[in-house]
């Protein structure tokens, strides 16, 4: 091995710590909200944007990001994404109410955005085709491995240290991946300077970003509900605008568009971040109510609930793991529907978890909905990256982490509504003055802490109940979505890996590498 292939396996390793670092704020986060519901005395709306906050300004910013590192380099913008990301680490860590943590998520979301295309456009163009799934499967490794270790420290941390240090622990890695990228990392950009679509910048960033808004506020005041739909229609009719300016720019002479639209000829790309970002929806759903279910259910503490989380993570794991295996004989489609099937039938099972279910079966069906994820994420990643050539690789893994993306804000609006009309629909709170029932209502940590202070076996048991049928509501709404996962790869997705939307094989360096 020479000299050249021994530095691009050295650069993934670089590549790994900073995704690692990202890896971890998502997944602390996940543990971290029953205690930051009660230091930053957050409404489980509030909750949901500590989660769609951040998850909104990663899909609204990715296009930007990827488009930066093309034109100015990759290497360049991944060093600056890493300085924002940690700054926005260190705010969550030291902010004093609920809004001022949002606006720190906010920032760290900024920072991860340019991060995340970065490093798989740099994948794209250092490895070829056949060193690629390798690369990727390390890639993808590193945020996997990121799940099981969050949870576990960051539960450590809150049980025995000041929350705030779950995200100060972001800062010594993102330093490191810092040092690692300047030093190892080569800097590449494409050979001819793209254009700034500035037009097509902000219409992208503003539609998604308003579209996600009116999904969050359906979530709040329901999904008929004036500003709600007028913000969605509005956000859906910027991102109309934008196609057609970049539809314009492409026929346009000398004109240069943001996002190349042939790339969505390729049924592979197209479908492979469609289904990408439907399992990204139901996993969000469980990430969001396992630690709720964990601790207000069967009252672990933050560390507990971060270990009771390590058999999704495991099952995460064992399904990335063998799914290019099982693609290499089976094919893509075939593979991304078996994950969506084993999906499905383990949300199904989950769904029927009542008051008085044991930890073992919520560990076994958890660990199968770990590995239905692992196998489809995987390999509809896998399915669309194979498709992105190296001249504007920064662009184009936006695009796909773009598509994918959404489904977490959209879960998480969607998802935690269900969870919500579920549970406060079937509360009995008879007897209790109206300012303690509003309280019982607004979260189930409160509901807990309330009958917990009456000393109301009654009330307790309404509580779990209740939070347990909006728990399996939810589930079954994540199934259905898996279902359609099913659906749509049998149907659409290709069950072979075509030439890249330019007719060269992805990861072909044509471009400045130095």
């Amino acid at each position: 091995m020479n000299g050249v292939d021994v530095r691009r396996w050295w650069v993934l390793g670089a590549i790994v710590l900073a995704m690692l670092a990202i890896g971890l704020d998502v997944t602390v986060l996940s543990v971290a909200l029953p205690t930051l519901a009660g230091a930053l005395h957050a409404s489980t709306l509030q909750l949901q944007w500590f989660v769609a906050a951040y998850a909104l300004v990663l899909a609204a910013a990715l296009l930007p990001g990827g488009l930066l590192g093309d034109r100015y380099g990759r290497k360049r913008m991944l060093l600056v994404s890493l300085v924002i990301f940690g700054i926005g680490s260190v705010a969550c860590a030291y902010a004093g109410s609920a809004e001022e943590f949002i606006a720190a998520r906010v920032v760290a979301g900024l920072g991860a955005a340019f991060a995340v295309p970065l490093s798989l456009a740099v994948l794209t163009v250092l490895f070829s085709e056949e060193e690629r799934p390798r690369a990727v499967g390390i890639w993808a490794a590193a945020n996997f491995l990121a799940m099981p270790i969050g949870p576990i420290l960051g539960g450590w941390l809150l049980t025995h240290f000041w929350w705030g240090w779950v995200f100060l622990i972001n800062v010594p890695v993102v330093a490191l991946g810092i040092v690692a990228v300047a030093v190892l990392m080569p800097e590449s950009r494409s050979a001819r300077r793209p254009r700034l679509d500035l037009l097509g910048m902000l219409c992208s960033s503003a539609g998604l970003a308003t579209l996600m808004y009116g999904i969050i506020q359906a979530g709040q005041n329901g999904w008929g509900a004036p500003s709600a739909v007028a913000t969605m229609v509005g956000g859906v009719l910027v991102l109309v605008a934008f196609v057609w300016w970049e539809a314009r720019l492409r026929r346009s002479p000398g004109g240069e568009p943001l996002v190349d639209l042939d790339l969505f000829r390729s049924a592979s790309f197209t479908w492979g971040t469609i289904l990408g970002g439907a399992g990204i929806f139901a996993m969000i759903g469980v990430l969001f109510t396992a630690p709720q279910y964990f601790q207000a259910i069967l009252g672990a503490d933050a560390m507990g609930s971060g270990v009771r989380l390590l058999p999704l993570i495991g099952g995460v794991v064992l399904g990335a793991g063998g799914a290019d295996r099982i693609a290499a004989k089976a094919g893509p489609k075939l593979t991304v529907a078996g994950g969506f099937t084993v999906l499905a039938a383990a949300l199904g099972v989950g769904a029927t978890t009542g008051i008085h279910t044991g930890f073992g079966f919520v560990a076994a069906w958890t660990a199968l909905v770990g590995v239905g994820m692992g196998m489809a994420l995987a390999t509809a990643a896998s399915a669309a990256l194979g498709q992105l050539s190296a001249d504007r690789a920064g662009v184009g893994s936006a695009v796909m982490q773009t598509v994918q993306k959404v489904g977490a804000p959209l879960g998480a609006a969607i998802l935690g509504s269900v969870l919500n009309s579920g549970y406060q629909g079937h509360l009995d709170l008879a007897g209790l003055p109206a300012s303690a029932a509003d309280a019982a209502r607004s979260s189930v940590f409160a509901a807990v802490a309330l009958a917990r202070q009456l000393k109301s076996a009654t009330l307790l048991d309404s509580v779990r109940t209740a939070f347990l049928h909006g728990m399996d509501v939810m589930l079954w709404v994540c199934c259905g979505m898996a279902v359609a996962g099913i659906v749509l790869a049998l149907v659409f997705l290709p069950n072979h890996a075509p030439a890249t939307a330019d007719g060269q094989p992805a990861g072909q360096e044509r471009e400045h590498v130095g």
